[in-house]
């Protein structure tokens, strides 16, 4: 049975962002994540911020796959800095990777004049039912990945859903 373009599922968007997760700085990139989830037909359950640490990374990743929801998108936490944490906890979740959507996203990234999506760890894979992505954190990047995202996140939503129904 396939879904409907109209619904694709539910999503979390997690903000990787000590400032953010501490209060000490508002976060700009959620709203816009959860705006384009919407606009491309997910029910967004909400915008969780966590600091750089592997643990709380894992924690809110787990906590939404336990929860069911289809897509959880990242923010923040790609790069090169020791507090680049995301990847490294994103692999510890997974199931399966799925490197050819992190291969496109950076290169989309580089194609748009983006250097620094050439140096991005980020990676995406599934986790139970849950497809889980990393992104970057600037509002570029934001746009570049999730416009690269939508046709190939349809797919492997209908693939996982198509899965469970067998």
């Amino acid at each position: 049975m396939e879904r409907s373009a109209q619904r694709l599922g539910r999503a979390l968007v997690v903000i990787v962002d000590d400032r953010v997760a501490h209060g000490e700085h508002e976060d700009s990139t959620g709203p816009l994540v959860t705006e384009l989830l919407e606009e491309a037909g997910f029910i967004v359950d909400g915008s969780v911020g966590v600091a750089g640490e592997i643990v709380e990374i894992r924690n809110a990743l787990n906590t939404a796959v336990i929860g069911g929801v289809d897509l959880v998108i990242t923010v923040g936490g790609t790069g090169l800095s020791p507090r680049d944490n995301t990847p490294d906890a994103t692999i510890g979740v997974l199931d399966r990777p799925i490197p050819g959507i992190s291969e496109a996203i950076r290169s989309s990234g580089l194609a748009a004049g983006a250097t620094d999506a050439g140096i991005s760890r980020g990676v995406c894979g599934v986790s139970g039912s849950t497809l889980v992505v990393n992104l970057a954190a600037s509002r570029a990047a934001v746009r570049d990945g999730m416009a690269t995202l939508g046709p190939l996140v349809t797919y492997v939503i209908n693939e996982l859903s198509d899965l469970e129904e067998a």
